[in-house]
């Protein structure tokens, strides 16, 4: 393994991280109808768990209803179980072969306790950053102990992790911005 190699592995799992982070977000919902805070809750389908939007048609008629539209009528029942069990905090309301979730008004508390959430999801991904770093450091030492590198490179390799950890570290707090914006204004 190379100091390139270290570099490209840290990149790759700093980016998986970040994406990590915009799905938790994304299914942190803010009073405005999204597919996104369904589309991966698990049905028990066909003798097997698979995500809603495998099963079912997913829309938004307006910003404050989720529409569902089973693709088989015999899964009306599953998905509205799936649903209830998410947690999600709303009711859905069964019309014949169609789910639909009306979500109220955010109240000041819920908006709050919302960026809470947001917030400890972004620290998470910073740790984990943070934890990335350190594996990628660690392994430049052990080139650099093994001669396989030179002090230079290892001080260039640290160099370049560090890069790298600011970098991902500002796109976690550039999201963590856009969603609290996005949570706090009514």
């Amino acid at each position: 393994m190379t100091v390139d190699d270290i570099l490209l592995e840290t990149e790759e799992k700093m980016m998986k991280t970040i994406e990590a982070v915009e799905r938790e977000f994304a299914a942190i919902h803010t009073g405005r109808a999204s597919s996104a805070l369904v589309e991966n809750i698990q049905v028990d389908a066909y003798g097997s768990m698979m995500r809603l939007k495998d099963v079912a048609g997913i829309s938004t008629p307006d910003s404050r209803t989720i529409s569902i539209q089973p693709w088989d009528a015999a899964n009306v029942q599953p998905i509205e179980k799936a649903l209830l069990k998410a947690s999600l905090g709303v009711t859905p309301r069964v019309d014949g072969k169609l789910l639909r979730i009306f979500l109220p008004q955010l109240s000041e508390e819920r908006r709050k306790d919302l960026d809470k959430i947001c917030k400890r999801h972004a620290e998470t991904g910073r740790v984990s950053i943070r934890n990335e770093r350190r594996e990628a450091l660690d392994q430049a030492k052990k080139l650099q102990k093994d001669g396989k590198i030179t002090e230079d490179d290892l001080a260039n390799a640290e160099k370049e992790v560090q890069k790298l950890t600011d970098q991902y570290t500002a796109e976690i707090d550039r999201c963590l911005a856009e969603k609290e914006k996005e949570i706090l204004t009514v």
